[in-house]
């Protein structure tokens, strides 16, 4: 019994998941359908890829809530570059999506982590005006309006689908699905793997330790920032693949949905503990709350209550937890 509870205390986000996912089972017949549950796991890729990244920052003790705005550039940055190349075909519109989040995420990232380390500027500040420069700046390269005209190509890694069948025409298999699963399996690895793992780790426990044993604390903090940036600009460039346009309000919020959701899987906002894995349980658990409240017709004003009060219940059973060990 005591085996039992103490695998309860440490997966309570699994527990919780499959009672989110029964309940609402049980309520609407639609949620355990093929098709919804295809569709949930592509509503889950943005979220996915935003939260990969933000582990890696949180875990450092730090935080950036400037991954929206960095979305939403690099969304309409892919769109304005996809337009000099109208005859592109497939594999020139993924090169220009990718490339795109690459540039518009290193660059953003970059100025994050400098800021961050070289001008000892603290996190949440410097990601805040980042978050707000981004976002004006994304309007001023549009006009205020959406970047569109993209030919049908461009939607395939955003939009499209594989395995065509006579019941799914379209394919059955989202492809933004397996991109995320492949991106977030190497972020994993990364993070769990690698030496440089080791050293996120080490310097979000105790920076002046990991310090004193030889690690470059700023190297580190710097490579964590510019990862961050560039998978929230791979989500954006996803979202514009998505809607084959580029929309400069795009992602808006979208950073609160990547917090809740790390916050959710276990990684602790003092820094020092989490994973890209164990995240994903809590992408999970957004996005099934989401899609339950959905196919129950509930207004999106109480999706955004009942997200908020997660995060306020994550955040206090987190702090429990420490005290629990001091």
């Amino acid at each position: 019994m005591e085996k039992i509870i103490a695998w309860a205390k440490r997966n309570m986000i699994i527990i919780f998941l499959l009672i989110l996912c029964i309940g609402f089972g049980l309520i609407n017949k639609t949620f355990f359908t093929s098709r919804n549950i295809l569709n949930l796991t592509s509503q889950m890729a943005i979220n996915a890829l935003l939260s990969s990244g933000l582990t890696y920052v949180i875990i450092l003790g730090g935080i950036d809530i400037s991954v929206g705005s960095v979305a939403a550039l690099a969304g309409v940055i892919s769109c304005m570059v996809g337009l000099k190349f109208p005859g592109m075909n497939l594999a020139g519109s993924i090169l220009i999506l990718i490339l795109s989040a690459l540039v518009v995420g290193g660059v953003c990232g970059l100025f994050n982590g400098l800021m961050i380390t070289r001008f000892n500027v603290v996190p949440m500040i410097t990601t805040l005006a980042t978050m707000t420069m981004l976002r004006g700046l994304t309007y001023i390269v549009t006009g205020g309006v959406a970047v569109f005209g993209l030919p049908s190509i461009f939607s395939f890694l955003g939009a499209g689908r594989i395995i065509k069948t006579p019941s799914e025409p379209i394919g059955l298999i989202p492809v933004v699905t397996l991109f995320t699963i492949l991106v977030v399996f190497i972020m994993h690895t990364l993070l769990s793997k690698t030496v440089f793992g080791r050293h996120v780790y080490a310097s979000g426990s105790n920076s002046q330790v990991a310090h004193l044993s030889g690690i470059n604390v700023k190297r580190v903090t710097l490579s964590c920032y510019i990862l961050c940036s560039i998978m929230a600009a791979l989500g954006g460039v996803l979202v514009a693949s998505k809607l084959q346009n580029g929309q400069p309000a795009a992602c808006d919020g979208y950073e609160m949905f990547a917090i809740a959701s790390t916050v959710l899987g276990g990684t602790s906002l003092t820094g020092g503990s989490g994973s890209v894995g164990r995240a994903m349980f809590g992408v999970a658990i957004i996005a099934v709350i989401n899609n339950g409240m959905n196919l129950m017709h509930i207004s999106s004003f109480w999706q955004k209550v009942v997200i908020g009060t997660i995060i306020l219940l994550a955040v206090i059973l987190d702090m429990a937890q420490k005290k629990k060990k001091v």
